[in-house]
C-alpha cells in the first residue's frame, strides 16, 4: 500500500481511487514523462486515459456525471500524479478551477451546460487573471468589458490582453477576470468573471479571441502555456459567471483557494519523487569503499527531505479537509501553498545534490524534477503573497481586544 493510501481518515473508496492512479501512473506516465518533456510534447495518450478513468469529473458531482469526490481525494490524486510528472497535474488543474467555480457561483442553465461535459472532458477549462503588467497584483488589470447595445441586443465587448493561461491552447473554455464599471466604490467590487467559449487550438479561436502560441518556458513542459488576446469580444450576460456582474474577483478567489491546495499537492508529489530517486541512487552509488547511504551527511540529508515531505503532506491534507468542510480556508491553503513549493524546492535540489554529477545530465529523472520544481514557487501566487495572506489572516485570528 502507498503512502498516500495511508493517509488518515480515508474511506475503503478513496483508498482505491488512489490505487488506480497510483497504478495509472506507474504504468502510463513515468515510462514516458521524460522523452515527452524533452520533447516540449502534449501527452495525449495520458490525457485519453485520465478521461476513461474518469480524472476530469473528480469532483464535479454525479447529478452532472461526475465522480463527486472530495477536494481531499482529488488533491491525493494530484499528488499521485505530479509524482509521475507534474506537467499531467497542471492539465487538470485550471480544469477543477474553472468546474468549482460553475458549481459553486453559476447559474442552473451553467451548471447544465457545462458541467456534464467537462465530467467526460469534452469541455476542458482553463482561466485567466494574470496580465502582462500584473501577476498578484490582480487590482491592475487592464482587460476591459464594456456594455453594448439595448434591450434584446444588449451585451457586452472585452478587449485586452491577458497572461500565462495554463491549458490556454488545450481548453475551449476559458474563465475570465476583466474589469467592468458596474459603480460600484471598490475595484474589487467592479471586476466580473465572464465564461468565453473557443475552440481549442492556436490562432484565432474565437469571435475576437486570439490564442497566439505557446510559451516556451525552463520546465513545466508539455502543458501549453499561452497569452489571450481579446479584440473586441463581443459576448452577453448569459456568459457571466453566475449572471451578475461584479462578483468576479470574489469568485476567482474562491477557485484560487482550491488552486492552491492543487499546487501544494503538485509540490508534495514532485517531493516525493525526488526523495524516491535520492534514496534509490544513494543505495546503488559508491564512493571511498561503500554506499553512499552509508555516509551520516547523505543519511542525514535523506531523513531531512523525508520530514519535508511528511510536513508538506500533512499541511496538504488539513488545507483541503478544511475546505470540504465549508469552511474559509485562505490561511491553510496559503500556508500549505507556502510549506509545499518551498520543501519541494529544497528536496528537489537534497536529491540532485546526491546524484552528483549525474543529477545534471538529461538522462537522469532529477534534472527534469530540478527545472519542474521553481514553477509552484511562482504559481498560484508567489510564496512572498502567500506569507502576506498568512500573516493577515494571523492578525485577524489574534488580534488584541480593547
Amino acid at each position: 500500500m502507498s503512502r498516500l493510501q495511508q493517509t488518515d481518515g480515508l474511506t475503503e473508496e478513496q483508498t482505491e481511487l488512489i490505487k488506480l492512479v497510483r497504478e495509472f501512473v506507474e504504468e502510463q506516465i513515468i515510462p514516458v514523462a521524460m522523452e515527452l518533456e524533452h520533447k516540449d510534447e502534449y501527452p495525449q495518450a495520458i490525457v485519453d486515459g485520465m478521461k476513461e478513468m474518469g480524472i476530469f469529473g473528480l469532483m464535479i458531482p454525479e447529478e452532472y456525471g461526475g465522480l463527486g469526490e472530495s477536494l481531499l481525494t482529488y488533491a491525493l490524486c494530484v499528488e499521485e500524479i505530479a509524482r509521475g510528472w507534474m506537467s499531467v497535474s497542471g492539465i487538470i488543474n485550471t480544469h477543477f478551477i474553472v468546474a468549482y467555480m460553475i458549481l459553486q457561483h453559476g447559474t442552473d442553465e451553467q451548471k447544465q451546460r457545462y458541467l456534464p461535459k467537462m465530467a467526460t472532458g469534452e469541455i476542458r477549462g482553463a482561466f485567466s487573471m494574470s496580465e502582462p503588467g500584473c501577476g498578484s497584483d490582480v487590482s491592475a488589470i487592464k482587460t476591459k468589458a464594456v456594455r453594448t447595445g439595448e434591450g434584446e441586443d444588449a451585451g457586452w465587448s472585452i478587449t485586452g490582453q491577458k497572461m500565462w493561461l495554463t491549458n490556454g491552447g488545450s481548453a475551449n473554455l476559458v474563465a475570465v477576470l476583466v474589469k467592468s464599471d458596474t459603480g460600484a466604490n471598490s475595484v474589487y467590487r467592479n471586476m466580473t468573471t465572464f465564461l468565453i467559449d473557443k475552440e481549442s487550438g492556436f490562432g484565432e479561436t474565437a469571435q475576437g479571441v486570439t490564442v497566439p502560441g505557446k510559451i516556451e518556458k525552463m520546465g513545466y513542459k508539455g502543458v501549453d502555456t499561452t497569452e489571450l488576446i481579446l479584440d473586441g469580444h463581443r459576448t452577453t450576460d448569459a456568459q457571466i459567471l453566475g449572471g451578475e456582474p461584479g462578483k468576479g474577483f470574489y469568485q476567482m478567489m474562491d477557485g484560487v483557494e482550491v488552486g492552491r491546495v492543487n499546487v501544494a499537492a503538485r509540490g508534495c508529489g514532485v517531493a516525493r519523487r525526488a526523495f524516491e530517486l535520492g534514496v534509490s541512487y544513494a543505495q546503488q552509488r559508491e564512493t571511498f569503499g561503500k554506499k553512499i547511504v552509508d555516509h551520516q551527511a547523505v543519511l542525514f540529508r535523506l531523513a531531512d527531505m523525508a520530514v519535508k515531505v511528511e510536513a508538506a503532506h500533512e499541511m496538504m491534507v488539513k488545507a483541503a479537509r478544511k475546505k470540504d468542510s465549508g469552511q474559509r480556508n485562505d490561511l491553510e491553503a496559503g500556508m500549505a501553498k507556502y510549506l509545499a513549493s518551498e520543501y519541494c524546492s529544497q528536496v528537489v535540489e537534497d536529491s540532485f545534490r546526491i546524484h552528483g554529477g549525474y543529477g545534471y545530465s538529461k538522462e537522469y529523472e532529477i534534472e527534469r524534477l530540478y527545472r519542474e520544481a521553481p514553477m509552484l514557487l511562482i504559481g498560484e501566487g508567489t510564496a512572498d503573497i502567500q506569507r502576506m495572506i498568512i500573516g493577515r489572516r494571523l492578525v485577524e485570528d489574534y488580534k488584541l481586544k480593547g
